[in-house]
C-alpha cells in the first residue's frame, strides 16, 4: 500500500488536540486522520515527567500500529516534556506543539505577555528553554489552568464553574496589562469565546492551531508523504477510552465530514 495514503496520527490527554485535528484537516482536506484522546488519564499536566513520557510512548505505539505517516503530539505537555525522546526513538517525524509565546513577544507593545497552560507545561524544560530566548525587558506572566481540562473533558464547556475559573486565572493578568495571552494547551481554543469576554477586544489571543497545520504539510511535503489524490475521501477515525459524549459535543460544527468515533481502551 502506498504511504502516501497512510493516515496522520494524533495524540492528547483528551479531547483538546481535537482544536488542532481541525485546523489541520482543513488545510489538508484529502488526508486520512487517526486521533487519540487518551481522556481516562487527563489532565497530563498535572502528572510527573515520567509518567507523561511513558503515556506518550504508549500513544505513539497505539498509532505506529495503524501505520501512521506522521504523528502530530497534540499536547502541549506531551510535547513540552516528550518529544525530543520520541523523535530519538521512532523512524517518524513528529509534530510539537508548544505555546506561542515568540509570536507574542514580537507583537507586545506593553512588554507583558500572559499564558495560560498547565503545571507540566509550564515546569518543562522545553518551556524554560523557549522563554530564554524572549527579550529580556519582555515581563511573562505564567498562570497554571487548574481545573479548566477537566471541565472540559466532562463536557462543562459552558458552566458557572468553568466562568468562575476563568475570571480568576485572567483577571490578575488583565491587571498586569498584558496586551496577548497565549494559550499554552490544546484544549483551551475552545474557550476562546469565554475568554474574550472576560478580556475584552484589546488583548491579542493567541493559540498554535493554524501554525501547527502549516507546519504538519510543510513536513509531508518535505519527506514526499503529501496524499495528492484529489479524489480520495479522506477518513477521520477518532478513538477516546472515556466520556465520548464530550468528544462527540465539540464535533458538532463539523459536517459532511467522513468521521468515526470509537470507544475503546487503550
Amino acid at each position: 500500500m502506498d504511504s502516501n495514503n497512510f493516515s496522520i496520527g494524533f495524540f492528547d490527554s483528551g479531547v483538546g488536540g481535537t482544536s488542532i485535528w481541525k485546523e489541520v484537516i482543513t488545510l489538508l482536506p484529502n488526508e486520512n486522520t487517526i486521533y487519540l484522546s487518551d481522556s481516562i488519564n487527563a489532565p497530563y499536566g498535572e502528572k510527573s515527567e515520567e509518567e507523561i513520557i511513558a503515556l506518550s510512548i504508549k500513544n505513539t505505539e497505539f498509532l505506529l500500529k495503524k501505520n501512521c505517516k506522521l504523528i502530530v503530539v497534540a499536547c502541549n505537555t506531551a510535547t513540552t516534556n516528550a518529544i525530543t525522546l520520541l523523535r530519538n526513538n521512532y523512524d517518524i517525524p513528529f509534530i510539537g506543539i508548544e505555546p506561542a509565546i515568540r509570536p507574542a513577544a514580537l507583537t507586545t507593545k506593553t512588554n507583558t505577555i500572559g499564558i495560560l497552560a498547565t503545571k507540566g507545561t509550564l515546569n518543562s524544560r522545553l518551556f524554560e528553554e523557549t522563554s530564554s530566548t524572549i527579550r529580556k525587558d519582555i515581563q511573562i506572566k505564567e498562570t497554571i489552568g487548574k481545573g479548566l481540562v477537566e471541565l472540559i473533558e466532562g463536557g462543562k464547556l459552558n458552566s458557572k464553574e468553568m466562568t468562575f475559573l476563568l475570571s480568576s486565572y485572567l483577571k490578575p493578568m488583565i491587571a498586569n496589562n498584558i496586551d496577548s495571552l497565549v494559550l499554552g494547551c490544546t484544549h483551551y481554543p475552545y474557550l476562546i469565546p469565554q475568554i474574550r469576554k472576560i478580556v475584552g477586544s484589546k488583548i491579542q489571543i493567541i493559540d498554535s492551531g493554524e501554525a501547527v497545520a502549516k507546519q504538519t504539510k510543510a513536513v509531508l511535503s518535505k519527506n514526499n508523504l503529501l496524499n495528492i489524490d484529489k479524489e480520495h475521501e479522506a477518513k477521520h477515525q477518532l478513538y477516546i477510552n472515556k466520556n465520548k459524549a464530550a468528544l462527540k459535543n465539540l464535533l458538532i460544527s463539523i459536517k459532511d465530514k467522513n468521521i468515526e468515533i470509537l470507544e475503546r481502551k487503550f
